[in-house]
């Protein structure tokens, strides 16, 4: 097994939140990160999307996942995302572009406290699936125990 081939396996047996360190090329004329499959997360990417222009004070999410695990990233600006897994809740700030943060399936995840101009990229593992939500508290816990 190489190097990343551990470090991926040992996030997808832990399932839990964490924050990844993505590559970070310096160059004199801008940095460059970059994220690949199944080497710096631990799942094929089938669907992308980007929140930006938050009003102050708005909070995105709020929900989770049957089977989705989402990568995120704080492109530009900066962002909470709180994590709850039905038996506690973490606060993940993310604020450089060569960090991001892994959400196994089945945590409920809020982002709020946006800074102006930031831009939250969002990769998915399943492509758009409105009955993979969960958009009840209540529900995701009820399921969480089963």
């Amino acid at each position: 097994m190489s190097p990343n081939t551990e470090y991926i396996a040992t996030i997808m047996n832990s399932k839990e939140p964490q924050i990844i360190q993505l590559p970070k090329i310096p160059d004199r004329r801008g940095n460059l990160s970059f994220i690949e499959s199944g080497n710096h997360i631990p799942f094929d990417i089938e669907r992308c999307h980007w929140i930006y222009d938050v009003p102050g004070g708005e909070k995105r999410g709020g929900h989770a996942y049957r089977t989705t695990e989402e990568f995120i990233v704080a492109l530009s600006g900066s962002f909470d995302v709180v994590v709850n897994d039905s038996k506690e809740e973490k606060t993940y700030h993310l604020n450089r572009s060569y960090y991001g943060l892994y959400i196994p399936a089945m945590n409920w995840r809020t982002m709020e406290n946006f800074s102006t101009n930031s831009l939250a990229l969002v990769l998915s593992s399943t492509k758009y699936d409105a009955d993979d939500y969960l958009r009840e508290f209540e529900k995701f816990k009820y399921l969480k125990i089963e």
